[in-house]
């Protein structure tokens, strides 16, 4: 089971009472080991082995479904030769300083990079263990250290053997040493076994795995707010007289920023059902009133004159001349909806007084971002916030957003109610559908000039859409001279060697919050570049795969990648030149995935029959579990290029729950393979690479069977039917 704990109480726990070996790193960020409690108080573990033999991986990353709880544990048990049966997991506590996503500089998941940037941090950690372990071990029975083996977690030499728990307190008293040695790829056990076990398998079937929404504290008040209607509205006033007719309501208040009023009752039931009987007037003057046929005229209006010029080298205006003399052109205009991201346990969080300042319970995905954030609100200095990090029931990138907006509520709604008694904040379902920070809704145009032997001379590509990142923690990073570089990803820096390629963004401004969904800018990027390309192949009479093998350089590293995937999916989907099936491929998050689509159509009616899906990540730390996150991202980018769309009247969001904003159904569900290209490198994203191409792979197998395109999303909007 994973539980979880707070850094103090982390540390009395493993070492005050009972012997135990720590091993994680010292306040210097170098790896370093501890027994006792004075010393582990300079130490962050990421792995404990107790007196008894147990392991336990501390987790920097928490687990939302995607399998990080089996993949960090992974990297530590291959290392030690650990009994898998007997190692567990815990959360880490909120400490950015030293539990930081090496890829993001503070402590969160997200991104796809839970493993890959965990990758080497993890291994080394278990590799020191072993060696602390094994010198302790030498230096008990008298013998040489290379004599010493391990297997399924006993160190064994010539006649001398015992576990691991009882060479620990020796082990913790020993120098590290400051270069340990970590296995090669074929001494990897546990690593690319394809028959291991999740570690959150048990738990989370015997219903002993405890999520945000299971918190329940003496005392604890529940909280529900009545947030604007329309994006941008603040609270003017509001009439409670009809909540206190509701058994259970204690009181309602509005929150100090005015965007809602919060509602607490006893219960969550009752919470909602006052917060629904308030009645508040709100401002809308700073409020989102267009509906979406008005913002996508807007957004239209706005490729006519890009803001930036994405590549300096290569400008719109510098491919003018070529594409206006081009003797052919393929033209076409995408768009694509709001989307939300739906996890099935709606956003929640439980903010409670403690001695010194307040305890968070959530499945906090940014403890990096919540933190600070509780802090201030509540007026506290960060050391008086603790956070217990708990299992969350999907996230798809809701969970992790620079305003830490659920916290933030959280944190308001406890400010508001004294502050002397747990509050736990609830979503319901309609809250998550309407409440915005969904994937943006975005404008395409592209233009492409084919010469007279039907090769690319330019590509004119503009873009329209919010960005993601300004105004936030993230813009210095990832803005540069005005452009959002999660607008453009997946076209700026793309993998096909293509002449003339120029690139124009504008941003588009809305009180509508916007954030990353499940592969973020490329969830748009992917199904128009590859559309696109197919568009070329149909035009010029090419087959679909070879034309784009033809656009990779082989010498490139990812391009040699690509070819890979490429030419493995191709081998296990048994393509062949005028194949009546979709092809796409797509890089991402350092991943390269290549997918055919194999589609009946019966008129209108469309069936996915079978995706055939080949990813190039790196060392396949966890076969099963790409696998699964291939076949999840497929499933969840089908759902959305179905039917999935948020739109709005009058700056209303029209949909109210899965009725009309509809999963993917069971019997839509097609057969998946995943075939992985055999790798020794790093390991690279599994979350959200399979989600790009998966749309415009079934896109061009539509195409290829009915001759009509599909640009914009969802397909419903072509009069199709998804059975």
């Amino acid at each position: 089971m994973t539980v979880q704990i707070s850094r103090r109480g982390f540390l009395i726990g493993s070492a005050a009472g009972s012997t135990a070996l720590l091993v994680g790193l010292g306040s210097n960020g170098v790896l370093a080991a501890a027994g006792e409690a004075k010393l582990a108080a300079a130490l962050n573990p990421f792995v404990r082995i107790d007196a008894s033999g147990v392991v336990t991986v501390i987790l920097k990353h928490f687990e939302m479904g995607q399998g990080t709880s089996t993949g960090l544990t992974t990297l530590v048990a291959e290392e030690l030769d650990a009994d898998w049966e007997k190692v567990d997991t815990e959360f880490a506590p909120s400490d950015g300083s030293r539990y930081a996503n090496l890829m993001f500089g503070l402590q969160g998941t997200g991104g796809s990079t839970a493993t890959a940037n965990s990758y080497m941090q993890y291994r080394e950690a278990g590799a020191v263990a072993r060696d602390l372990l094994v010198r302790a071990a030498a230096q008990t029975w008298g013998v040489d250290p290379d004599s010493i083996t391990i297997e399924r977690s006993i160190l064994t030499s010539g006649p001398h053997f015992g576990h691991f728990g009882e060479f620990v307190e020796l082990a913790s008293t020993l120098e590290v040493s400051s270069d340990p040695v970590v296995k090669t790829p074929d001494q990897f056990r546990l690593i690319g076994n394809q028959r291991l076990h999740r570690k959150d398998n048990s738990n989370k079937t015997d219903g002993t795995a405890v999520f945000a929404m299971d918190i329940k504290l003496p005392g604890m008040i529940y909280a529900a707010i009545a947030r604007s209607p329309k994006f941008g509205g603040s609270v003017i006033s509001f009439d409670d007289r009809d909540a206190k007719q509701v058994g259970g309501f204690i009181a309602a208040q509005v929150l100090p920023n005015k965007a809602g009023v919060v509602a607490f009752a006893k219960n969550t039931w009752s919470a909602f059902q006052a917060r629904d009987a308030l009645s508040v007037e709100w401002d809308f003057a700073n409020a989102e009133s267009r509906s979406t046929f008005e913002i996508v005229s807007a957004q239209k209006a706005l490729l006519d004159h890009p803001q930036f010029d994405v590549n300096h080298d290569i400008s719109l205006s510098s491919v003018a001349s070529t594409i206006a003399s081009a003797p052919r052109k393929i033209e076409a205009e995408f768009t694509f909806p709001f989307l939300a991201h739906a996890p099935l346990e709606p956003l929640n969080c439980t903010i409670a007084p403690t001695k010194s300042g307040v305890i968070m319970y959530d499945g906090c995905q940014f403890p990096g971002l919540s933190h600070p954030t509780v802090a201030a609100i509540l007026d506290l200095d960060p050391s008086q916030v603790e956070i217990k990090t708990l299992y969350a029931g999907g996230s798809f990138g809701r969970r992790a957003n620079p305003m830490s907006d659920y916290n933030a509520e959280a944190a308001m709604a406890f400010a508001v109610s004294g502050r002397k008694l747990p509050v736990k904040l609830v979503w319901s379902r309609e809250d998550d559908l309407r409440g915005g920070h969904y994937r943006s809704q975005t404008a395409h145009r592209a233009t492409i000039a084919l010469g007279a032997e039907g090769n690319i001379t330019a590509w004119d590509h503009r873009i329209v859409t919010k960005s993601i990142m300004k105004g936030t923690a993230f813009e210095p990073v990832l803005v540069r001279e005005g452009i959002d570089s999660t607008s453009v990803e997946g076209i700026a820096e793309g993998l096909y060697d293509i002449p003339n390629h120029a690139v124009g963004l504008s941003d588009f401004e809305t009180a509508v919050p916007v954030l990353w969904w499940r592969s973020v800018g490329h969830t748009h990027t992917g199904f128009v570049m590859e559309t696109l390309l197919d568009m070329v192949a149909s035009e010029t009479r090419q087959d679909p795969i070879e034309m784009r093998l033809a656009m990779l350089d082989p010498k490139g590293t990812n391009q040699a990648r690509m070819i890979s995937a490429i030419n493995l999916v191709r081998m296990m989907s048994g393509w062949e030149e005028g194949d009546k099936r979709g092809f796409a491929c797509h890089y991402s998050f350092n991943t390269c995935v290549a997918v055919v689509a194999d589609v009946s159509v019966n008129g209108k009616d469309v069936h996915v029959n079978k995706l055939y899906m080949a990813v190039d990540c790196g060392v396949a730390v966890n076969p099963d579990i790409i696998r699964a996150q291939m076949e999840g991202g497929a499933g969840f980018a089908l759902a959305a290029i179905y039917r999935g769309e948020i739109t709005l009247t009058d700056g209303e969001v029209d949909q109210f729950n899965f009725p009309d904003y509809e999963l993917l159904r069971n019997g839509e569900m097609p057969e998946i393979e995943v075939g992985i290209v055999s790798s020794n490198a790093a390991p690279s994203g599994v979350g959200e690479p399979g989600v790009p191409p998966t749309g415009p792979a079934v896109a061009n197998a539509i195409f290829a069977q009915t001759g009509t395109r599909i640009l914009n999303l969802p397909m419903t909007k072509a009069g199709f039917n998804f059975v």
